[in-house]
């Protein structure tokens, strides 16, 4: 026979800590199992997500190859194919030039540390080293 829960008015300290102990860890416990099976799904779902992506890029690359195709074949009526093809390679080599000018200078603007956060942990610290000369 199992002997009735004492209400917790009348329950000794002891009872009390070990009834708080074991509800924390049963609670931590599922916290953690409900924490894994929301990263489990959105890691599913980032993945997915990838996935769809690189197939709308590829679709992109595929389109944009047709689009070529189709400028060359319209400046073909006007001009001979290897002149019309060669054009369009010259836009195309500009654009790449000129986006790849400016991706350099954002690269150039990218810290290789993240300054802000490495200056508010060292705030910290010192704060936390100051509060403890305080108390002695």
């Amino acid at each position: 026979m199992h002997p009735e829960p004492t209400p917790a008015a009348e329950a000794p300290t002891g009872e009390l800590l070990a009834q708080l102990s074991a509800q924390t860890a049963r609670l931590i416990r599922d916290e953690m199992r409900l924490a894994q099976r929301e990263f489990a799904d959105a890691a599913k779902r980032a993945g997915i997500g990838a996935g769809l992506f690189s197939v709308a890029g590829l679709a992109a690359v595929f389109g944009a190859a047709g689009l070529m195709t189709a400028t060359i074949a319209a400046l073909a009526l006007v001009l001979p194919v290897w002149a019309a093809a060669l054009i369009t390679a010259l836009v195309l080599f500009t654009v790449a030039g000129i986006a790849g000018l400016f991706s350099k200078k954002q690269l150039e603007q990218v810290s290789p540390a993240p300054e802000k956060t490495a200056a508010n942990v060292k705030q910290d610290i010192n704060e936390v080293k100051e509060a403890r000369r305080v108390r002695r």
